[in-house]
């Protein structure tokens, strides 16, 4: 599992690229990346090229959501394939996240 975290100061915005699986052995990483650094504006999770997606980053999104702001958060998941996207909408996440 890789991740990678890319902060743009001038859009006070946080782009996570995630590698293949998005799961549990992310979890370090995310929170070092988006929980444990001030809130910033905006967050883009970039799914390109993940294959599988469990519970647990479900949770992590979450997370992530209250850490930003709650109903007011602006996170957009970008390039999820047709398999997450139904992960999202069963999950409910799709009106909790903009999908992109």
């Amino acid at each position: 599992m890789s991740l990678t975290c890319d902060f743009d100061s001038s859009s006070d915005c946080v782009t996570l690229h995630i590698g293949d699986r998005f799961d549990f052995s992310a979890h370090r990483s995310f929170h070092d990346a988006c929980l444990a650094r001030p809130r910033a504006r905006s967050y883009v999770i970039d799914l390109d090229g993940v294959t599988a997606m469990d519970s647990s980053a479900l949770g992590m999104l979450l997370l992530l959501r209250e850490h930003a702001g709650g109903d007011d958060a602006d996170i957009r998941v970008v390039n999820a394939d047709t398999d997450l996207r139904n992960t999202f909408r069963v999950a409910g996440l799709d009106r909790m996240l903009t999908m992109g």
